[in-house]
């Protein structure tokens, strides 16, 4: 089968194309550290806005898995590069929310990338980093 020149200059843009897409789209790991127990389940929620951050149905997206004691991985696949931040919490009863204490003070465990120390609402600027390359990891402890 002849392909002819136009041809095989389409099919190498479309390549080329397919390739740079695949280039900019990166991974995220998320490595939870202390989780208590393994009570319901592990819940990230990944966000690129300092308007929606902590706002779990504004964010990017949402992982999550079944609790287990120790550490923890949840990944974040598909991401192009950028400035975000994660808020990650333990769902021990499993209703899919971060339970407060007095509507301000959180009753499961929880943390933000870069560990901030927080006083007041956590803030975007304190959790934001760089995700650049094909993948990413961050560290983030869990506070009960």
């Amino acid at each position: 089968m002849k392909m002819t020149q136009a041809s095989q200059g389409l099919l190498l843009a479309c390549l080329l194309t397919a390739g740079h897409a695949l280039a900019d789209e990166s991974r995220l790991l998320v490595n939870l550290l202390g989780v208590r127990d393994a009570a319901g389940h592990l819940r990230a929620s990944l966000y690129r806005e300092p308007e929606t951050f902590r706002k779990e149905d504004k964010a990017v997206k949402v992982v999550s898995l079944p609790a287990a004691k120790g550490d923890a991985k949840l990944v974040f696949t598909d991401l192009p590069p950028g400035r975000y931040a994660v808020m990650a919490y333990h769902d021990e009863n499993a209703d899919q929310k971060l339970n407060l204490r007095f509507g301000m003070f959180p009753a499961e465990g929880y943390g933000l990338s870069n560990n901030p120390n927080v006083m007041g609402p956590p803030r975007f600027a304190d959790s934001a980093f760089e995700l650049a390359g094909p993948e990413t990891a961050i560290d983030i402890k869990l506070a009960y």
